[in-house]
């Protein structure tokens, strides 16, 4: 094979370079076509609740027992190559922290339960957008209030649950109360019930008095959970300031809309650490040359008494004859 002339090397050179930039590149389009797509309600349907953007952040629907809703939900899809998204309904509910959480594919039997879609695979080509109309069949049993769901869109190892806000009409009650609350290190505890059948945004308010009057006033303020009929969620509410020591009575006040209300109160003596450690090392040390300066007095014979001394063998031997005389 001929040598390569100069012009030719380097034109072979160039076709290597531009192959082995496309490929990265190639293949970054793959991922993103892979992750970049979307899932929301689409931009009209029985809703009428929007966000900022003019678009729903989720789905309100709402009927009586025996219902039949429908809506549509909308599948974006901005990258280069076909993008393949199973779909499922699912229930919602608060985790223990208070985030929001969907049910598995079996674990529903509510909202997700209810729910139907028209398919539960949608393939979405490149730069377009499918959207996917479902119905929501509310049971003639199902009790009046809020039944949270979901529709859990899944591709590429990438999932993303879209609220499904239900309402069955009926009597609604709101109900919440404040229980457990401790005060560890500067930390305040708490646990948070919603009793009634409506979700409810809750609102906070901390007191805290000490000895010496109070300690720390907060004023009502919303939190960032949205807490679901039935659930129970542990929060937390920081206290950099707390006094090292103290006897402190704490108490919070928490509200919602519908007239839902609740105080709970919790008690507890701070200390400082090293203090008390030092303390109870002291207090040991103490202790331990007591009984050591006692055991010493109990050995030691009376006053005017001399040593006593202990018969030798040969003693014992003749105080022993003489008893037998």
């Amino acid at each position: 094979m001929p040598p390569l002339t100069g012009h030719a090397a380097r034109a072979v050179l160039a076709v290597l370079l531009c192959a082995f930039a496309m490929a990265p590149a190639a293949a970054a389009d793959r991922a993103d076509s892979a992750t970049d797509w979307t899932a929301r309600p689409a931009t009209s349907g029985l809703g009428t609740r929007t966000g900022d953007d003019g678009g729903r952040p989720y789905f309100y629907l709402e009927g009586v027992p025996g219902t039949v809703l429908q809506d549509r939900l909308a599948v974006t899809n901005p990258g280069r190559t076909p993008v393949t998204v199973r779909l499922r309904g699912a229930d919602a509910y608060n985790a223990e922290d208070g985030e929001f959480a969907v049910r598995g594919s079996k674990g529903s039997t509510g909202t997700g339960a209810w729910l139907r879609l028209a398919a539960d695979r949608v393939t979405v080509p490149a730069r377009t957008r499918a959207e996917v109309p479902f119905s929501v069949t509310v049971p003639t049993s199902a009790p009046p209030g809020d039944h949270p769901g979901a529709i859990v869109a899944e591709s590429a190892g990438r999932s993303v649950g879209v609220r499904v806000h239900l309402r069955v009409g009926g009597p609604t009650l709101a109900a919440l109360t404040v229980e457990d609350v401790t005060v560890s290190g500067r930390t305040i505890h708490y646990t948070l019930v919603n009793r009634g059948n409506a979700a409810l945004a809750p609102r906070l308010a901390v007191g805290a008095d000490g000895v010496f009057g109070t300690l720390l006033r907060r004023e009502a303020r919303t939190l960032p959970v949205e807490l679901l009929p039935g659930r129970r969620v542990k929060l937390t509410e920081p206290w950099r300031d707390a006094p090292a020591l103290d006897s402190v009575t704490v108490r919070l006040r928490v509200t919602a809309a519908g007239g839902a209300h609740s105080e709970a109160t919790g008690s507890v003596v701070l200390v400082p650490r090293a203090p008390v450690t030092v303390g109870v090392l002291l207090f040991l040390t103490a202790a331990a040359a007591a009984a050591y300066r006692l055991r010493r007095r109990q050995r030691r014979p009376p006053d005017g008494a001399g040593p006593v001394s202990r018969p030798t063998s040969d003693e014992r031997h003749l105080v022993k004859a003489g008893a037998d005389r």
